[in-house]
């Protein structure tokens, strides 16, 4: 099996882990204040969005932070409302099938293939929204923060 067939089979299986039985605008703002609190020990300025139906619920930009994050917030929520999976799987997704985004005709202006983006799946329903990070070194914390803070929320939750 490929190193891509295995991340992207990895990440599937992760986002179906983190799935979300109800998602409220007021958990995005607690998810939203969430991400940024964890993202402060990366000492880099973070953007933030949390989308429900195409409505952007939550959106932050740390000081620092500069217009372009917003341009990639936007790449990114592009991306996981085309294809319902994050944004790294989508990644290892064209790597595995041998394409790039413009080989699906996809502009890389408007979508991102990388880290940083992760659909909200309500189970029953599927997916519903988006959470978008940008603006730490490597793609792989843009994901891994988000993976974290909503390992953590969900965790916060049940208790």
């Amino acid at each position: 099996m490929s190193d891509a067939k295995t991340k992207f089979e990895t990440l599937c299986e992760l986002e179906k882990s983190l799935a979300f039985d109800t998602f409220s605008r007021e958990d995005a703002l607690a998810l939203g204040l969430l991400l940024n609190e964890n993202a402060k020990p990366y000492g880099e300025p973070i953007s933030i969005e949390i989308t429900i139906n195409g409505l952007s619920v939550f959106r932050y930009f740390a000081e620092g932070s500069i217009q372009d994050s917003a341009l990639w917030l936007s790449r990114k929520r592009n991306s996981v409302d085309l294809m319902s999976m994050s944004t790294l799987r989508f990644l290892y997704w064209l790597e595995m099938i041998g394409e790039t985004l413009q080989d699906r005709k996809l502009n890389p202006d408007d979508y991102a293939a990388g880290g940083g983006g992760f659909p909200i799946r309500l189970n029953g329903t599927g997916v519903v929204g988006s959470i978008c990070v940008s603006g730490l070194m490597q793609h792989e914390d843009d994901h891994q923060l988000i993976v974290d803070s909503v390992k953590q929320f969900l965790g916060n939750k049940k208790a």
